[in-house]
């Protein structure tokens, strides 16, 4: 996990010189390297992309901005990350002391971000390639529903242990479902 990405996510200066605060940063992230057990999962599909969707395997994804970030590409990984139910059961644990919910919240999101960081260096790593920025479902311009369309690519509630709502929130709530686009020959 990546401390200045946790003070990013509280909103606070990166130099920031409150011990109190930095070392609840510390234990919450030794709880959470104690704890978690991270899960994830990816597939590279080939796709088309035109000025206004992504199509992969006749599934259609309206974004004109993830049109945007995949231009040129003809293949993409879809990928899965979760910090489990581990990661809910600290939320709950620290519901009753604000600050070190907050911090646990800023902790956990490193987390996953920590995992989806090391989705896509397998993914670049294995296959030689360069991946793009993550675009995930409820960003910008791409509706939350799409989560549904992913879900039934990668079976993720099976191989992941992530449950979508009717609101299509995902459970554990520490959990990113996200687009990178591969390039290949950089």
């Amino acid at each position: 996990m990546n401390k200045t990405e946790i003070l990013h996510y509280l909103r606070t200066n990166s130099k920031v010189q409150d011990k109190a605060l930095l070392n609840m940063i510390d234990e919450a992230m030794a709880e959470v390297n104690e704890c978690v057990n991270p899960k994830s999962i990816y597939r590279i599909f080939d796709c088309t992309v035109d000025d206004r969707a992504l199509t992969i395997e006749n599934m259609r994804f309206e974004s004109v901005r993830l049109a945007e970030n995949l231009r040129g590409c003809t293949k993409v990984a879809v990928l899965a990350a979760t910090a489990g139910t581990e990661g809910d059961r600290l939320l709950r644990k620290y519901a009753a002391e604000s600050a070190r919910l907050v911090v646990m919240q800023a902790v956990l999101s490193s987390k996953v971000e920590e995992i989806c960081d090391a989705v896509q260096h397998e993914i670049e790593s294995t296959l030689g390639v360069k991946t793009r920025q993550r675009y995930s479902p409820g960003y910008f311009d791409l509706d939350i529903t799409q989560q549904k369309k992913l879900f039934l690519l990668l079976d993720i509630t099976k191989r992941c242990s992530i449950t979508l709502t009717d609101s299509c929130q995902m459970i554990p709530t520490k959990s990113v479902t996200a687009f990178t686009g591969i390039d290949y020959g950089n």
